[in-house]
């Protein structure tokens, strides 16, 4: 979910610098083996100055991409990179990087009349915030860095690479973020807001105290909405890729917004405080909790205040994205993203 707010950056940033007279050049990651710190479909933007946006790994690729992504952009030709990130004591592309894993990363020129109009493309299908795909032969004797952007049902699609005798298309399915609620817009709401946008949820702050929805508080979330429970949900547009976290530290209005989302589809709504205080909610409404009501919210890492517990929440909303228990990596006997 990362790609889509990541993309979107890229996107306007390439926008911006054709029409200034620039020039930059895009690498893509399509495909991985074993251990790698992104995945399909992460960008890393490089300008003709060098400056850059995004990234391909966890900083161990950027440089030797950087350099290549600058030829790219005086040559115009794209390039198809692979990365064996192997044991310690194996050199490809002069890395020595221990990843155990390998990675294809396309690079390609950003700002040429062809792939600005696919982005251009891209942008309009991330305004609209609906599911598409972007197919890209990555390799093969001719068309080399031709996209096609279509409309995809997400239910079904996935990234993926196909290949044939002749070429190698890379097709990178794009999902508009999970909408997050955030009900109540207290002083501890800050860096739940912030570190949930960055990590890629689309967030809303909703609360009955206009002075507290103020912009300068909550500068990287989508919208706030001056709302009380008893004026409805309808208005936060509920589904089943919404999740909500209430925290308005007032047992009635918290209570009174379970009720609200619990006539809703949200699959994840996250209460702040003891069980015993959820129990006493659902027990006033005769209702149950079922496993859509998380509370106490969070996973437990032992967290003490504001800060800390914000990175407990939304560790907890990405294990539930994911479909994960959120337990401990080396516990893991597979590869870090497989299922």
């Amino acid at each position: 979910m990362k790609h889509w707010r990541e993309t979107t950056q890229i996107v306007d940033r390439v926008v911006a610098l054709a029409s200034a007279g620039r020039r930059a050049a895009l690498a893509t990651v399509v495909r991985i083996e074993g251990s790698s710190y992104r995945r399909p479909g992460a960008k890393f933007l490089i300008e003709d100055d060098g400056r850059t946006l995004g990234g391909v790994s966890g900083g161990c690729l950027e440089a030797d991409v950087r350099e290549i992504a600058l030829h790219v952009i005086r040559t115009g030709t794209p390039q198809l990179l692979h990365y064996d990130t192997g044991a310690d004591d194996q050199t490809v592309w002069g890395l020595g990087l221990g990843c155990n894993g390998s990675v294809d990363i396309f690079v390609q020129p950003a700002t040429e009349p062809r792939t600005l109009e696919t982005l251009r493309e891209v942008r309009r299908r991330l305004a609209e915030a609906s599911a598409f795909a972007i197919s890209t032969v990555v390799d093969g004797p001719t068309e080399v860095g031709r996209s096609m952007v279509a409309g995809v049902d997400a239910r079904d699609a996935r990234s993926r690479v196909d290949e044939d005798s002749s070429r190698t298309v890379f097709t990178e399915v794009l999902n508009p973020p999970p909408t997050l609620i955030v009900c109540g817009a207290g002083d501890d709401a800050c860096p739940l807001v912030a570190y949930a946008s960055e990590a890629g949820f689309a967030v809303t702050v909703v609360d009955h105290r206009q002075a507290f929805l103020a912009e300068e508080r909550f500068p990287s979330a989508d919208r706030l909405l001056h709302l009380r429970p008893d004026g409805g949900v309808d208005a936060l547009g509920v589904g089943p890729r919404t999740l909500v976290v209430v925290k308005m530290h007032s047992f009635a209005h918290d209570r009174d917004w379970l009720k609200a989302f619990l006539g809703t589809s949200a699959p994840y709504i996250g209460l702040l405080g003891p069980r015993a205080r959820a129990d006493d909610m659902l027990r006033e409404l005769g209702a149950a909790a079922g496993g859509r009501v998380f509370a106490p919210i969070g996973l437990n890492l032992g967290a003490d205040g504001p800060e800390q517990i914000a990175v407990s929440i939304v560790g907890e909303l990405l294990a539930v994205v994911a479909r994960r228990p959120g337990g401990h990596l080396r516990e893991k006997r597979e590869t870090i993203h497989a299922f």
